[in-house]
């Protein structure tokens, strides 16, 4: 007998689940981040509660608390277990296939290898892949604000010691004052070697810089993207090109638009009809879960059943798997989501 679906929570929570926006670092526990730092002698700012840690007043506050919890996390083994951890309560979620970003200029800064790092992250995919059957793939990511050399210096250091789980790289951190442009370079590079590409791109600036993800930096797929709203002329390009966006509505909707779920640019996108990708981005930091992330969409962005279905299939479109993969989970999975539908129906 399958579960018994007695609500939208439980119908969500049931669903199969692509995961293409999630951050390594913003998905440590915070009682494994007490404990890694503790392990290691690092000082954390005084808290009453490890949860205490991820309370926080803007972007920039929860950008240094990211890079200090960093700093905690040395050893094969740290590696493992944050990885082993986040997959572990995604399965819970049940989630199937996730593309996680790690940055790998943010552990080398504080003199961790980076054949540390990934191989203890591929030590935890293993792991969790093992226990749960949920398959990961990592993406490295440019640090925005810092320097264009040093995303170079990214990209040679993973042509120097390539690893199958890593299939592609992204951009992330603050996007104001830090222009994508300027990152060309380490893009080109990837491409040339095989790297699939993607970006945070109009979280927190312009629509331009969607185009110049498009267009300069050649990514498939847009990482946020809210402001495209404010360009129709954007919109319509990526709606009829079918760009998939990844689109975290707890996270952005505190730091970017004051709580207000109801106004927030995801539910003109997808009635726009923009191919939606919903993800929880960091999720103990921000208090969510890939579950509560789509409760938030259907109580606050108008997204129903079908909207859910179709956020399923335009995740898997988004993934970099192969084609045949591709279709057997959108047959399979879609099997799965309607049979749940029906249930939740009755």
């Amino acid at each position: 007998m399958g579960v018994r679906i007695v609500d939208i929570e439980a119908f969500l929570k049931a669903i199969p689940k692509v995961s293409l926006h999630l951050h390594l670092m913003g998905s440590v526990q915070a009682q494994t981040a007490v404990e890694l730092c503790k392990k290691h002698n690092v000082s954390l700012p005084d808290f009453d509660e490890p949860e205490d840690l991820y309370d926080y007043p803007d972007i920039y506050k929860f950008l240094h608390m990211y890079d200090n919890t960093a700093l905690g996390i040395i050893d094969r083994d740290d590696f493992a277990r944050i990885a082993y951890e986040t997959l572990t309560e995604a399965a819970e979620h049940n989630v199937r296939y996730r593309e996680m970003s790690f940055n790998p200029t943010t552990h080398m800064a504080a003199g961790v290898s980076y054949e540390t790092c990934v191989d203890g992250l591929i030590d935890g995919i293993n792991a969790a892949q093992t226990d749960h059957g949920v398959e990961c793939k990592l993406i490295a990511a440019v640090n925005r604000m810092e320097s264009p050399e040093l995303a170079v210096e990214m990209v040679e250091t993973l042509l120097a010691h390539p690893r199958e789980e890593v299939i592609g790289i992204g951009m992330d951190y603050a996007e104001a004052n830090f222009p994508p442009e300027v990152f060309w370079k380490s893009y080109r590079m990837a491409e040339r070697a095989g790297y699939r590409l993607t970006a945070h791109q109009a979280e927190d600036a312009s629509p331009r810089n969607i185009e110049t993800c498009l267009d300069l930096l050649g990514c498939d797929r847009v990482d946020h993207g809210y402001h495209v709203v404010e360009d129709e002329a954007v919109m319509r390009r990526c709606r009829d090109e079918g760009v998939v966006f990844t689109c975290t509505p707890v996270s952005t909707a505190w730091v970017y638009f004051n709580d207000d779920f109801d106004n927030h640019p995801i539910s003109q996108m997808r009635e726009f009809g923009l191919k939606i990708s919903l993800d929880c981005d960091d999720p103990p930091m921000f208090k969510t879960d890939p579950t509560n992330d789509m409760v938030m969409a259907h109580n606050h962005m108008g997204f129903e059943v079908e909207d859910f279905r179709q956020s399923m299939l335009n995740g898997i479109d988004g993934a970099w798997i192969g084609e045949p993969d591709k279709r057997a989970m959108r047959r399979q999975w879609a099997d799965e989501f309607d049979a749940l539908a029906t249930r939740l129906e009755q």
